[in-house]
Formats: C-alpha cells, structure tokens, sequence
C-alpha cells in the first residue's frame, strides 16, 4: 500500500513540476497588475489567427441564369427528320478538357438491344432545350448511326460525325 501511495506522490510531483514553468510563463510578472499594464501589450499567441502561407485564394464565383444553361445527360436525342436516336448517355473530353463528343445509346426497346454510338459534339443542335422535354437534334440520320461501329471504354473511339471534320484524337505516348 505505501508503494501505491509513494507512486501517486511521485507522479502529482513530476506533473507539478511540468505544469509550473508553463503556468509561470503565462502568468504576469508580480506586482504588475491588469490597471497599471503597458496600453500596446499584445494578445495572447493563442488569440491570434493563423493563416498558412499556402492558402488557397478564395474560389472564382460565375452565375449562369436558369434559362442560359442546362444539363445534356440524359437528355433525348432526335434526328432533323424527327427520328428517336436514343439518349445522351456521356460526354467525351480529350486530355486538354476540350468537349469532342457524346455518346448516345442508341436503338433498342426500353434500354434491350440498345449500343453506345459515339457523334461529333459539332453534329448536335441544341436550340431549344428550355427543359426536361426538350430534345437535342442530331445532324445524322437514323441509317448513318445505325451503321457506327458501338463504343467500347478502353478501346479505340470511332467518332461519327456529320460533316467530317472532326480531327482524329492525338495518339498519347
């Protein structure tokens, strides 16, 4: 039992010695009193602030309005001639983040059937899609995507555009 308690002594001892320099520290010196202390004395270091130096600046804000922009995927696809060419289903970006094109799932019956189609971003016409309903217009006609290879992640993109100008994809090395 005197073990115990000449441990618990010998601990409350090595705290107390610990803790009185940090408290001292903190402390103001004797006889100087809160009335008679210096008018530029400074905050607590504990009070301030601290800001990394590698802060990141506040982010950019832009507002689009409600009628300007809208979201593509999803979003029903028609040829000019008023054919159902399936849905916008993803958008494809080149390394540099440049849209290149969309990949519509094209054909089938309620989702059966269908095949990813890969179209030129410049063949879509987005007019007027105001909201959900609208569709996007296709410069292609039904027989042309119906004969475009299907699309395959990880596999080389066949692009099918409507007037052949689209640039093949640079060849990453």
């Amino acid at each position: 039992m005197r073990a115990i308690g000449a441990l618990i002594l010998g601990v409350a001892i090595a705290v107390a010695l610990t803790v009185a320099p940090s408290r001292a520290a903190e402390d103001h010196p004797a006889g100087q009193n809160e009335a008679n202390a210096p008018a530029t004395a400074q905050p607590p270091v504990s009070t301030v602030p601290v800001t990394p130096k590698d802060a990141a600046p506040p982010p950019s804000v832009t507002i689009i309005g409600a009628s300007e922009a809208h979201g593509v995927l999803g979003r029903d696809v028609r040829s000019a001639a008023g054919e159902d060419m399936g849905r916008i289903v993803d958008v494809i970006v080149d390394r540099a983040g440049h849209v290149r094109a969309a990949a519509i799932d094209f054909g089938g019956f309620l989702g059966v059937g269908s095949r990813k189609i890969v179209v030129d971003w410049n063949a879509l016409r987005f007019g007027k899609i105001a909201n959900k309903k609208d569709s996007i217009t296709l410069e292609l006609t039904k027989a042309q995507v119906a004969a475009a290879p299907e699309y395959k992640e990880d596999t080389p993109i066949v692009v099918l555009g409507a007037s052949g100008s689209l640039q093949p994809l640079q060849a990453i090395q």
